[in-house]
């Protein structure tokens, strides 16, 4: 199933992650809700839980000719951090219109940090930890 990816840490647009594996690589970036959702802070990149928030993060959808190729890195990735992949319901912020999408959320069992009441890993606390970079 061919799906855009909900992306809300260090894959986001600026964010280290995104930069190194999908700039150039993608047609389409809009930012985009994830309801039903918590976000929790890790050990330099954040986990997403099911619960009653909203997570801030972007909708990206990848060029047809990559799309293999990253689907496979970032399951990779973001498996060896602690993450599923699962298909959930996002919202585009310009017109709230639904979107299916993977997102990565924590594994069953995944030690969580605190919890981010904004939902938006960017807001979580000033300075340029986004950016910083992760052990894939």
């Amino acid at each position: 199933m061919t799906l855009p990816f909900f992306v809300y840490g260090t894959l986001r647009p600026g964010a280290y992650n995104h930069d190194r594996l999908l700039l150039g690589r993608t047609v389409v970036e809009e930012e985009a809700l994830l309801p039903g959702t918590l976000l929790h802070d890790g050990p330099g990149y954040p986990y997403a839980v099911p619960g009653d928030g909203t997570v801030t993060g972007t909708l990206v959808t990848p060029a047809p000719e990559a799309y293999a190729e990253l689907l496979a890195v970032l399951d990779r990735m973001e498996g060896g951090a602690g993450y599923e992949r699962t298909a959930r319901a996002a919202l585009r912020v310009r017109d709230g219109a639904p979107a299916r999408a993977w997102v990565y959320l924590a594994a069953p069992g995944t030690p969580l940090g605190p919890l981010i009441e904004t939902g938006d890993w960017f807001r979580r606390r000033p300075g340029p930890a986004p950016d910083a970079p992760r052990t894939p």
